[in-house]
């Protein structure tokens, strides 16, 4: 199983399990996809997108439950990202950490299965 990574806040994905399903952040809706890390990529999303920001949770998904409607395609520094253009059904889901941030406005990354 292969497992991508979402950093969001955590009552956007307490709404996500109401509903039973994650539709995206607000940056998503506008990018017409879900934006996604690979393990070695969340840090630096982390720091890019997140830095000062506190309640937020690292969900990690099995990427190949998610069939063609992921794809990989060249983000930051022409890496390539995995982008879910759909609805995330949360059965994909393999788990859901907070992210503790640090007193500098970063945050701490667990090991991540890759």
């Amino acid at each position: 199983m292969r497992r991508i990574y979402k950093i969001c806040p955590a009552s956007a994905w307490r709404e996500a399990e109401r509903q039973g399903v994650y539709r995206g952040s607000a940056d998503d809706a506008r990018d017409g996809f879900i934006h996604f890390s690979q393990a070695a990529q969340v840090a630096e999303t982390a720091r890019k997108h997140f830095a000062g920001q506190t309640g937020l949770f690292l969900v990690a998904v099995d990427a190949d439950a998610l069939g063609a409607a992921l794809r990989w395609e060249p983000s930051r520094n022409d890496e390539l990202f995995p982008h879910l253009y759909g609805e995330l059904d949360l059965g994909a889901v393999t788990g859901v950490q907070e992210m503790h941030a640090r007193s500098d406005g970063f945050h701490d990354i667990p090991e991540l299965e890759p």
